[in-house]
């Protein structure tokens, strides 16, 4: 390349005089140049700067750092800026860079042990200065990144020192850092993954059996993999920050999603708050060693709706687009985690080999010399060259001496060997110990025997090697990030009411900045409003300051995409055939701003009347005819609940073929489709209509949710879909019945016993927790139960001298009914092991242990 410069160069000419002729320049053709210069250009960038090699998983940069911080290896820290002035040997790009990478590196805690201020990733905390900061290698890092032996090696880039191609990594380390680069044309995001499950699935892989391996972040949170599709392009998780009730009045934020720092996540919150998409108080940061971010409510506002609307419109749910590239054989590849794994453990079973082969070499090696010294001193051969008077009668001396023992050696013995025997000395050949030589050789023996047994058993071996790993540096490298699936939150359920929706119904406007027109509701910035003209024309908006959508607007209200308890009432005339038709439909999705005609579509059609109806009401209506009508009867009733309810094309049923003169609403109806049907999913912790997990029941009106917890608390909860419920604490949900018994067994913290009780509700008040066992910090709520007749198995804990059998014990027979504030009855004063509900029985079925006397009654 730089010749084909060269004589490029050379093509220019330059003519003229000494007294100011003209300079005349050859044309030179560009479009090779650039071809090949750019070519090259962003072959080096993808190679050498933002890629990473497959073989150890590093960037050149990284490895150049790593290498360097061995040469410097002493066992003490070492400040970073001298770090980075002995990399600077190998790496042409400056301190800055290399700075930055090791930073990089010692933030994730795996490589490196540091000292001083290295910054924060979950604040965005940039780190001290160079010289103020200081590290050394791991142990870990010692032990499976380097061995000069199984390195390949090259010239830096000054030709003064080796620096080696790919380090011999004998661990899935590219998977465990992550990384992240963009090159020309091209980049590279691999998520971190976590230290133990990769080593579980390196075991795995060497056992031929499947493994599945998702990402963990230093940050924690919770994440979503179900499109994750192993880190190839086209895959996406969803990352949120973990999010709690601290009170009524308090949210509290502790983990915070991989990728963003306490900062910009308040201040996504702020912004979110100042646009109108939430209703918050204040955010306050009292992140030190833990995160926690504090976010106070508006009164009034649902802490469920507000921790939705902070994963809708803040940095508290993130989505994050993996995208797999390495270096193979000096060319980028897209391939997926669980292949960039397999890749990875084959390495290093294949390093592990070598490692082997070379400490076999070694062994064979001190136990051939340890044989010839032996033998060069027992037979007393040195003595044979006493009278040698030239070297190569030494030599050839020595080798006559060993002539008869040649064949019990694994290979041939060389000058060489020769040579090292003449270097013995007088002392140590005085002070042989025959017994000592034989046992150092026995040792040698067998440890040479079990490597050969490790080669030849080379799968176990590698397994044992990941085994080993995990044992010395699994603790405290525990998952940090919680799988979960997560809902899918509509914006525009969540968002804040933030707007008041008025219409203009003659002119045909709609809008929030028609203050003087008529007022609709309130409403969200993003919401989507439905539009009914009396032409018999429906069509869908985004909201805005002021729209236009048609004139003579009949109903104006929110759109809610896919709502199947919105139903709309109609009765309309057919112009072409006088004919006046009724129908009930419903608009569960249709195209914004697209007009759909809702009438038979002959033009002078019209809407005579209309209703929309949250609940799927049906009313009754009176219809007059015209006084021209031919008709006998000419008033007359109409009950809506007589229609089905059909799509909104749907032309309708025949009311009259008689000219009427006006339809007028007469009397209200009930809902025609019952009551919402609500099951709980426990994946996600929410709501459903979706027939998702498990039936609660069939909802109403005042219904209500009665809700049970592990901490011995209940509550009364709406049936509403964006009601959050914490899985890991939920002990039992069902539909509330008044009239229900509870019955409950717990442990009471105070006495260490446990307890049953049987009580009726004595509170009707709906999102508030109230206790119902001690208060007591380790007391805890066992078994809960609404069944007419609950049967509990104790299991006593077995003793030295006795032995307690298992009982079956009917709570009705056991417990009276009594105030949901008393302590109940002990079960037992023997040590019990285990309590569990079996399923509910007839009465009599089980021998019931006896009442206690009143006086064994506690209440609080």
């Amino acid at each position: 390349m730089a010749d084909d410069r060269d004589n490029n160069a050379n093509n220019i000419q330059d003519q003229g005089s000494g007294n100011g002729g003209d300079i005349i320049h050859d044309v030179l053709p560009v479009s090779g140049m650039y071809e090949n210069w750019f070519l090259e250009y962003a072959s080096y960038v993808i190679l050498e700067r933002a890629v990473p090699a497959i073989e150890d998983g590093l960037k050149p940069v990284q490895r150049r750092i790593l290498h360097s911080m061995k040469e410097m290896d002493d066992g003490r820290f070492n400040k970073v800026a001298n770090v980075i002035g002995q990399t600077m040997q190998y790496h042409p790009h400056g301190d800055a860079s290399i700075g930055e990478a090791i930073v990089n590196i010692g933030q994730k805690d795996l490589l490196l042990e540091t000292q001083g201020n290295w910054g924060d990733v979950r604040t965005g905390d940039s780190a001290a200065a160079p010289r103020y900061i200081e590290a050394r290698l791991s142990k870990l890092a010692l032990e499976i990144v380097f061995n000069p032996e199984t390195t390949e090696w090259q010239i830096s880039y000054d030709g003064r020192k080796n620096e080696p191609v790919t380090l011999p990594v004998k661990f899935p380390l590219l998977l465990a850092h992550g990384v992240e680069g963009i090159a020309v044309g091209l980049s590279t995001k691999i998520l971190p993954h976590n230290f133990c499950e990769l080593i579980e699935a390196s075991i795995l892989h060497l056992k031929n059996k499947k493994f599945t391996l998702y990402p963990d972040f230093a940050t924690g949170g919770s994440i979503d993999v179900a499109n994750y599709n192993e880190g190839l392009r086209g895959g996406k998780v969803r990352v949120r920050a973990k999010i709690e009730d601290l009170d009524k009045k308090t949210l509290v934020i502790r983990d915070i999603p991989f990728g963003t720092t306490t900062t910009s996540l308040i201040e996504s919150i702020i912004k979110a708050n100042d646009n109108g998409k939430i209703k918050i108080k204040k955010v306050i940061d009292n992140t030190a060693k833990d995160v926690e971010i504090l976010i106070q409510l508006v009164p009034g506002v649902s802490s469920d709706i507000t921790i939705d609307a902070l994963y809708a419109f803040t940095e508290c749910e993130i989505s994050i687009s993996p995208n797999a590239c390495v270096i193979i054989d000096e060319k980028p590849h897209f391939i997926s985690i669980n292949e960039i794994l397999r890749i990875s453990t084959d390495k290093t079973v294949e390093l592990l080999r070598q490692e082997l082969e070379i400490k076999k070499n070694h062994l064979q090696e001190k136990l051939l010399f340890s044989s010839l010294e032996k033998i060069f001193i027992e037979k007393r051969i040195y003595r044979n060259i006493e009278e040698c008077e030239t070297w190569e009668a030494v030599l050839e001396t020595i080798d006559k001496g060993l002539k008869p023992y040649k064949k019990q050696f694994y290979r041939e013995i060389t000058q060489d060997d020769l040579v090292r025997l003449t270097e013995i000395k007088i002392k140590r050949i005085s002070k042989f110990d025959a017994f000592k030589a034989d046992e150092l050789m026995r040792n040698l023996g067998e440890e040479l025997k079990e490597v050969e047994h490790n080669l030849a058993h080379l799968i176990e071996y590698a397994i044992a090697y990941f085994q080993n790993l995990l044992k010395k540096y699994g603790h405290g490298r525990e998952r940090k990030t919680q799988i979960k699936t997560f809902e899918t939150i509509s914006a525009t359920v969540v968002a804040a009411i933030n707007a008041k929706l008025y219409v203009n119904k003659a002119e045909g406007f709609i809008g929030y900045g028609l203050k003087k027109d008529e007022y609709i509701c309130d409403c969200s910035d993003i919401d989507d409003v439905i539009v009914f003209r009396k032409d018999g024309v429906c069509v869908i908006k985004k909201i805005g300051e002021k729209v236009f959508v048609g004139k003579d607007i009949l109903y104006a209200g929110i759109f809610r995409k896919g709502d199947d308890r919105m139903v709309y009432n109609m009765a309309y005339l057919d112009a072409a055939s006088g004919t006046v038709f009724v129908k009930r439909f419903q608009v569960l999705g249709v195209t914004r701003d697209k007009e759909y005609d809702l009438t038979k579509g002959s033009k002078g059609s019209k809407i005579l009347y209309f209703s929309a109806n949250p609940n799927g009401e049906a009313e009754t209506v009176s219809i007059t005819l015209a006084p021209t009508a031919k008709a006998k009867i000419k008033d007359f009733e109409f009950d809506f609940s007589e229609l089905e309810i059909k799509a909104r094309n749907v032309l309708g049923n025949i009311l009259t073929k008689y000219p009427v003169k006006k339809i007028q609403f007469k009397a209200a109806g009930k809902s025609t489709l019952g009551g919402k049907e609500v099951y709980f999913d426990e994946t996600v912790g929410r709501l459903n209509n979706d027939k998702k997990g498990k039936y609660i029941g069939n909802f109403e009106g005042e219904d209500k949710i009665l809700v049970f917890y592990k901490e011995g608390t209940y509550e009364l909860t709406t049936y509403e879909l964006t009601n959050r419920y914490n899985t890991e604490e939920l002990l039992h949900m069902e539909k509330f019945d008044p009239e229900r018994l509870i019955s409950a067994v717990y442990y009471d913290g105070s006495s260490k016993n446990y307890f049953a009780k049987r009580f009726k509700m004595e509170t009707n008040t709906a999102a508030k927790k109230f206790g119902f066992i001690s208060e007591n910090a380790d007391s805890k709520l066992v078994v809960i139960s609404t069944e007419k007749n609950p049967i509990i198995q104790v299991d006593y804990a077995k003793g030295k001298f006795v032995s307690v059998p298992s009982e079956k014990i009917s709570l009705n027979d056991f417990v009276e009914v009594k105030g949901w504030k008393a302590v109940g009855n002990k079960i037992s004063t023997n040590k019990i092991n285990k309590i569990l509900l079996l399923e509910a029985s007839e009465e009599g079925d089980i021998p019931s242990k006896k009442k206690p006397k009143d006086d064994q009654l506690g209440l609080f």
